[in-house]
């Protein structure tokens, strides 16, 4: 039997990473308690200050297959090469829209795709 895991970043803007990857990998931020309409009436009644409220954010695969990805707001700031990276994986004819795509949503192209990348080593 596999274990289940869950992929951490820590991050400056979890609310956003977490908008960001939903929209690259077709996954769904994570719906709040059950008994809660949304994640701001959970905060309100557990009484955590405003000012938190995006501290943490966490992305799930509607499917149930892929890990879910954990989103955590950290004060220091990025000092290196990140640690953790997703390679995004579409097919050849897929990948210019999809840098397209995720440019809209906040990636930078760091390069013009050439034949036989991957989409990962275009943008960040």
């Amino acid at each position: 039997m596999s274990t289940r895991i869950q992929v951490t970043f820590d991050c400056a803007d979890p609310g956003a990473l977490a908008g960001f990857w939903c929209e690259a990998l077709g996954y769904q931020i994570q719906e709040p308690p059950a008994g809660y309409e949304s994640w701001q009436q959970w905060l309100r009644d557990q009484d955590i200050p405003e000012e938190q409220w995006n501290d943490v954010s966490a992305a799930i695969d509607p499917d149930g297959n892929g890990p879910r990805l954990y989103f955590q707001r950290v004060p220091e700031g990025k000092t290196a090469k990140n640690r953790v990276h997703l390679d995004v994986n579409v097919g050849r004819d897929a990948v210019e829209a999809t840098l397209r795509r995720l440019v809209e949503h906040g990636a930078t192209v760091l390069q013009q795709p050439q034949a036989g990348q991957r989409l990962g080593e275009f943008w960040a």
